[in-house]
């Protein structure tokens, strides 16, 4: 499963670094961050439940990235 997320983000390093946590979240099978677009586009495992890995995912990126938002 994709979704797309609205984010808000600064600069492109700190997007870079919000996108490599999102890598790393147990769950993903793939995360882009489109800095000029200000989305994040995650593909889930399949076994993965999307509303719990994004819990996990969305402490993961405000932790690499403190100017990293999720909107909406």
């Amino acid at each position: 499963m994709k979704k797309t997320y609205k984010i808000q983000v600064d600069c492109a390093n700190c997007a870079n670094k919000a996108e490599l946590a999102a890598q790393k979240t147990p769950g993903v099978k793939s995360a882009t961050v489109n800095f000029m677009m200000q989305k994040l586009i995650v593909e889930f495992e399949e076994s993965a439940n999307p509303q719990e890995v994004f819990e996990v995912l969305r402490k993961n990126c405000r932790k690499a990235s403190h100017d990293f938002e999720f909107l909406g």
